[in-house]
């Protein structure tokens, strides 16, 4: 019988709290029971000494599409969570393309009949159909409509408990009225793939919406007399910005300003596509066509961007490496802001009693060592690290 209550040991605790050295978290089935450091510790079923490792809570990527060759539209995609889980990300929201609303429904009811049996899902995303055709990125424009009552509804009513979050370009015909109906219904609502102005980014935001679809991707950039939708975002405290730190969708250099800018309220998302964890080659997005040549997706033949093949640990290493972000901010950012960005850091993202026993181990050079998800350990990408005893 599998031990019911385990203490993980390490060199380091880290999450949003700061840094605790000589730490210990104790597991009880899928809940975090007790945290602490020092040689005096709980009894226990089984304990794992993670030896010089950091443990931190695990990842919550709130944009992802897949990984592993497969799309989260596609009839089985387990192998894209299984590429991102062994890189640290134990809660996903699944993000689906813009699609007609009927095919768009059928896999809502295809995922949810995922989630009966995964609770490491935490919900989807539908980046579209409700995205302007002007910044429509690398999503098919014939599937963009204005977000019409009937099709908000329809939407709504097929992801009741699934749907997590909901992407809407608030200059569309009936936007507004679309993001205070999602909000209304308990969903985020988010402002992306978007020619907006600044004004009509903040009336997204007064509406209800509360995320920044990734932040300077789809959407007008930050200009000293046009500001847009990201200073709009970043001068509204409701408001968490999506970043995807890969290198190539945000330089390094900008990344930082937006970290300064909006403390503790960036979400470092992965934006994966289905090349995430495969080779180069020919893939899909949607009904798209992406070619990936080192590592960078694009919507083929053209210069747009696809997606990306980014895995959050990467996106911590850059994080701290390159932008020079401090390990807890680095960690907050993948962990407790997303958490609560969709309603949930009242159970997901920190090292603390009564959170989900979602744990990842970092060796010192921030390579994913182990990981665990809702107490159940989910991979050992590296090979095992630190001993196990009963």
């Amino acid at each position: 019988m599998e031990a019911r209550r385990t203490l993980v040991r390490a060199a380091h605790l880290v999450d949003v709290a700061g840094s605790t050295p000589d730490g210990w978290v104790l597991l009880d089935g899928d809940t975090i029971h007790a945290v602490g450091s020092g040689p005096d510790v709980p009894a226990a079923d089984q304990v794992i000494d993670l030896g010089d490792a950091t443990l931190v809570p695990g990842f919550v990527d709130l944009h992802g599409h897949g990984a592993g060759g497969a799309a989260y539209e596609d009839d089985a995609f387990g192998a894209a969570l299984a590429v991102h889980r062994a890189h640290g990300t134990t809660r996903s929201v699944l993000s689906l393309v813009a699609n007609p609303v009927p095919a768009i429904t059928t896999t809502l009811d295809h995922v949810r009949s995922v989630m009966a049996t995964d609770p490491l899902i935490v919900g989807v995303h539908l980046e579209g159909p409700f995205l302007s055709p002007d910044n429509k990125g690398a999503h098919n424009e014939h599937f963009l409509v204005p977000p019409t009552p009937a099709d908000v509804e329809a939407l709504l009513t097929a992801g009741d408990g699934v749907v997590r979050q909901v992407t809407i370009a608030p200059e569309l015909p009936g936007a507004l009225d679309a993001i205070r109906r999602v909000h209304a219904a308990g969903v985020v609502a988010a402002v992306g793939h978007t020619v907006a102005s600044f004004d009509q980014a903040r009336a997204g935001f007064d509406a209800g919406a509360t995320v920044l679809t990734h932040a300077f991707n789809a959407m007008p950039g930050l200009h000293h007399r046009v500001p847009g939708p990201i200073a709009a975002a970043v001068a509204d405290d409701r408001v968490t910005l999506e970043l995807i730190l890969d290198g190539v969708h945000v330089h390094p250099s900008v990344a930082r300003v937006l970290l300064r800018a909006a403390p503790h309220r960036v979400a470092l998302i992965t934006d994966a596509m289905a090349a995430a964890g495969s080779p180069d080659g020919a893939y899909t997005l949607g009904s798209l066509d992406v070619s990936v040549t080192d590592g960078v997706a694009h919507v083929a033949g053209t210069d747009t961007i696809a997606g990306s093949t980014l895995t959050q640990d990467v996106a911590l290493r850059m994080a701290v490496t390159q932008v020079g972000t401090s390990l807890p901010e680095a960690v907050a950012a993948l962990t407790s802001i997303p958490a609560t960005a969709i309603g949930l850091g009242d159970r997901l993202g920190r090292l603390a009693p009564g959170h989900a026993a979602d744990l990842v181990a970092l060796s010192p050079t921030l390579e994913v060592l182990r990981v665990w998800g809702a107490g159940r350990e989910l991979s050992v990408p590296h090979g095992s690290a630190g001993a196990d005893r009963p």
